[in-house]
């Protein structure tokens, strides 16, 4: 049930956002507005032969310009450090990221800590983060994280192993470009868990315990979007429509994750990450419809909306609508070809126990969570997804 008064609200948007098919051709044009003298591009491989020409004409122009592509996986405290190090060599005045989340997560917080004076460590946490003096440009090339607009950086840390979130409004974005056709040529089961890790983040902002009605709006329109065109970016990537429908359920997600945040699906699957290296989007894919079933009983109402938003028609009662939006999610996963059980990745199921200890550690998304997750009820949804 959602409060009887509306709680507070705090969002930290982009100064731009200019979404729309052909969008990154606008990048030069921003780079020029910023009076930048050097710029530092961190990017993945196969967007090499749309950045290369760019950075020439950038150099032509007396602009300094050089391209890191050194992330290819979710990055850990070590990947980052040695991308920072290279920057600080560089000293630009604009980080561009164009990739994946994880690209765009070291985008931002190389960005951030340029002229900063703190450490990794002292940053990881909420709020923590105390300032960003270079310009920040993000253009998005999977329809997923939603982190060119979320203030959320995620790495892993070597240490434990375990996945440590930088939350600050610092880590948003100047510029956001979203351009769709930067998505077409993205695999199909990259397409597949990237899209459900963007259903996921407008799902559990709804059914989150600090759910806000201005979020809901984003939501919703996030969770009708991705259900109703997933399937066919998956199928058809050269689609401009399923692919620009996704993107914008992405970018919606995004928008949720910093006023309410994920919750119980997000901190469960992080150990599928950090301990088996299971890709972000695909972890979220295999426990969603199992955490949703879990909480089905604390907020029927709101699971029962999400149902309909995933295209299922209301029923007699609540109960009845929310099962019907959890079989959708199946039908969703299985369409898209996505594994449906943990042992389908080989992850042994004496690693369960383990998988569910250091879930618990993810307090700040286990907090959001509709009903209590605890460590005996983590087991039993790993075993319900194994």
């Amino acid at each position: 049930m959602m409060p009887l008064s509306i709680p507070n609200l705090s969002i930290s948007f982009p100064a731009k956002v200019v979404f729309g098919n052909g969008t990154f051709a606008q990048l030069p044009d921003e780079l020029q507005r910023f009076l930048c003298r050097r710029v530092l591009f961190v990017t993945i491989e196969p967007l090499l032969s749309q950045v290369e020409p760019l950075v020439q004409k950038l150099e032509q122009q007396g602009i300094g310009a050089a391209i890191d592509t050194s992330i290819v996986q979710e990055p850990t405290f070590a990947d980052y450090e040695t991308v920072l190090q290279a920057a600080q060599t560089f000293d630009p005045d604009v980080v561009v990221g164009i990739g994946g989340g994880s690209v765009l997560d070291v985008a931002k917080l190389v960005a951030a800590q340029l002229d900063g004076e703190q450490t990794l460590p002292e940053i990881v946490g909420i709020g923590n983060l105390a300032g960003r003096r270079r310009k920040l440009i993000c253009l998005p090339a999977t329809a997923g994280t939603g982190s060119e607009v979320s203030p959320n950086a995620i790495l892993v840390d070597g240490s434990d192993h375990q996945k440590k979130g930088i939350i600050s409004p610092y880590l948003v974005p100047d510029v956001v470009l979203v351009d769709p056709l930067l998505t077409r040529s993205v695999p199909p089961a990259v397409t597949a868990a990237t899209g459900l890790d963007a259903l996921t983040h407008c799902l559990e902002a709804y059914t989150n315990k600090f759910a806000h009605p201005f979020v809901d709006l984003w939501a919703l329109d996030g969770v009708r979007r991705i259900a109703g065109h997933l399937v066919r970016a998956v199928q058809r990537g050269d689609d401009e429509q399923a692919r620009s429908e996704v993107a914008m359920g992405s970018m919606l997600g995004g928008f949720c994750l910093g006023p309410v945040n994920t919750a119980g699906v997000h901190a469960l699957s992080y150990p599928l990450g950090s301990t088996f290296h299971i890709a972000h989007g695909l972890s979220n894919a295999l426990l969603l419809p199992h955490v949703m079933h879990f909480n089905l009983s604390a907020s029927p109402e709101r699971h029962a909306e999400i149902a309909v938003a995933l295209g299922c028609a209301r029923e007699a009662d609540l109960t009845a609508t929310a099962k019907k939006g959890i079989a959708k999610v199946y039908e969703l996963m299985a369409a898209c070809g996505v594994p449906s059980r943990l042992r389908d990745l080989d992850i042994p199921e004496d690693a369960l126990p383990q998988m569910a200890t250091d879930a618990m550690k993810i307090t700040r998304l286990l907090k959001n969570n509709p009903r209590h997750i605890g460590y005996e009820d983590a087991v039993a949804i790993y075993e319900a997804a194994y």
